[in-house]
């Protein structure tokens, strides 16, 4: 059984990752102005872009004898609403799939859903006098996950806000959220978290980025930090005429609870960009 799972979710993160390199063999080297701008565009997250990145996390050292391990697909469809001239609504969501082996003693491994997160934030269309562009909204937790060991079994909302800037090939922000339970299982424990998310990236004229980014979330019930440093590159390629940024990726844990992944950490995403159903034009 266990080697089925992980076939399942090989085949999966091999489909998100490779299917889209089959054309890109035949694409010049050579990115034209409007190629790099959308290379660019991709690193905002409240840009006017429909897209669906899919996500491959792998960690290791999890669990009180550093045994376990974890890998992570995250399915994160991001849904730009054009409210009027003036206003976006910018809906972000992050579905888990997640396989993971020998991290709770004596109970093996699990393999499905983990708990959703939607967030919505409300951005003006045009940036500040200063160049800043901003949104506010909620962030909802839903308790979608298909085993109790991968997911709270807690209902959560809060308040979450991006801010950044773009100045020339620079993209400099900050995204930030706190989720509070209010709901679910009342054996479970409450949840009360912060995200800090500051992020930097640099794009290039041929559509290549460097991006750094460090998801910093506080666990005020334990009083723990976890604390992963992330650098990645990605280029933008083309799916016959479909746009799709790939990425590949290595972190550190720089600080994490006790039973929390330790050491290196990989990442790879394909993000594919779609034209936007929802913009009401």
């Amino acid at each position: 059984m266990r080697r089925k799972r992980m076939a399942i979710i090989s085949v999966l993160a091999l489909m998100a990752l490779f299917i889209p390199l089959v054309p890109v063999w035949t694409i010049d080297a050579a990115a034209t102005d409007a190629e790099a701008d959308l290379a660019q565009e991709l690193t905002n997250p409240l840009a006017d872009l429909m897209t669906i990145p899919i996500q491959v996390n792998y960690d290791q050292d999890i669990g009180p004898a550093d045994a376990g391990e974890r890998w992570q697909i995250n399915i994160q469809p991001v849904i730009p609403f054009h409210l009027n001239e003036r206003w976006n609504l910018i809906s972000r969501t992050i579905v888990p799939v997640i396989q993971q082996d020998d991290i709770f003693p004596g109970e093996g491994s699990q393999f499905g859903l983990g708990d959703t997160s939607l967030s919505l934030f409300l951005s003006p269309k045009k940036p500040t006098a200063n160049g800043l562009l901003w949104g506010v909204g909620p962030i909802l937790l839903l308790p979608t996950a298909t085993d109790s060991l991968l997911g709270g079994e807690k209902w959560g909302a809060g308040p979450a806000a991006v801010l950044l800037t773009m100045r020339g090939p620079w993209t400099m922000g900050l995204l930030a959220n706190h989720v509070w339970s209010f709901a679910g299982d009342s054996d479970r424990s409450d949840i009360s978290n912060t995200l800090i998310q500051p992020f930097v990236s640099h794009t290039w004229s041929n559509a290549w980025t460097l991006s750094v980014q460090c998801e910093s979330t506080y666990n005020w019930e334990t009083e723990d930090w976890s604390v992963p440093v992330n650098a990645a590159v990605s280029k933008l390629v083309y799916w016959g005429k479909l746009p799709v940024s790939l990425q590949a990726g290595v972190g550190y844990w720089l600080e994490a609870p006790e039973t929390g992944p330790e050491g290196w950490r990989f990442r790879f995403q394909a993000n594919f960009v779609l034209p936007n159903l929802f913009s009401g034009k």
